[in-house]
């Protein structure tokens, strides 16, 4: 039974080791071609605002009455023209998401902050604090000069909050598969 729950933490360990270098080798695409990888994700964001419009087209067809069906058929349809929208236009697109990502940088900065309050006694949580501390960084150079660092900013800041997030889950599950190691021996 002992080797199996350590063969098992081993696996998780190494999963989450691998999960974490495909974050940084992703990290550092996005790094490497900032624009591409930000016209990339305006158009991919578009296009699900396309398919969720198309959902709710879809859906309204499931309405028991006429005011259900017009609603849910309107909804679909701005969805729909504005996804349509953006498609055509990636510049707004990317701009808007460069603006969301700033203020999603702020939320999962905090966030951080209170989860290393959290596990601040566990061996790594100091790779938590520093990815909160660098995510509030990146929430700041990316707000800062809006919206000329649409440009550049999504898929620079993506890159490098990759990067961290990688680096930090990485370093987590060195410091978890030593514990796990020093337990087991």
């Amino acid at each position: 039974m002992k080797d199996l729950s350590k063969n098992a933490f081993k696996e998780i360990t190494g999963a989450s080791a691998g999960w974490a270098l495909i974050m940084i080798v992703l990290g550092l695409l996005a790094v490497c071609i900032p624009l591409a990888a930000g016209i990339g994700i305006a158009l991919l964001v578009s296009w699900v605002i396309v398919w969720g419009g198309f959902t709710y087209i879809a859906f309204a067809f499931s309405g028991r009455d006429a005011g259900a069906f017009v609603w849910r058929l309107l909804i679909g349809i701005i969805y729909v023209a504005g996804g349509g929208y953006l498609l055509f236009h990636p510049h707004i697109a990317l701009e808007s998401l460069t603006l969301a990502m700033a203020v999603l940088f702020v939320l999962e900065g905090v966030l951080e902050i209170a989860m290393f309050f959290q596990f601040r006694l566990s061996s790594g949580s100091g790779w938590i604090l520093f990815d909160a501390i660098v995510t509030l960084l990146l929430a700041y150079l990316i707000w800062r000069p809006w919206p000329s660092s649409s440009t550049w900013a999504i898929g620079t800041i993506l890159g490098i909050n990759l990067i961290t997030s990688g680096f930090t889950w990485l370093m987590c599950s060195i410091a978890v598969r030593k514990t796990l190691e020093a337990l087991h021996s």
